[in-house]
């Protein structure tokens, strides 16, 4: 186990919550921030905190629109953030190795 290193996980993605936001957006490429907050299980303030972070990273752009007088933001996953969680999975994968 000589290769096994946990420096190399990006710190960013790592958070428990940030890793639920960056894989569920692998899946669903972009979601409205009330549904993601529901599907997370999250408050409105520890999903913005962590969101911020995402998004200070490049990871996630967040779109603020109003829908008739409502405000909506929709959260997607940039391309660099794909990048950024594939790189995740191959480290933490590298790092484990195969668990069989």
């Amino acid at each position: 186990m000589s290769d096994f290193d946990y420096r190399i996980l990006d710190d960013i993605i790592h958070s428990r919550v940030r890793l639920a936001i960056m894989s569920y957006l692998m899946t669903a490429r972009s979601e409205d921030f009330t549904a993601l907050k529901k599907q997370l299980n999250l408050t409105d303030g520890n999903l913005s905190t962590h969101l911020s972070k995402l998004e200070i990273t490049g990871y996630v752009v967040l779109e603020k629109q109003f829908i008739g007088k409502k405000p909506q933001t929709t959260v997607k996953l940039s391309a660099e953030g794909e990048k950024a969680f594939g790189d995740y999975l191959h480290k933490l994968t590298a790092m484990i190795g195969n668990p069989s």
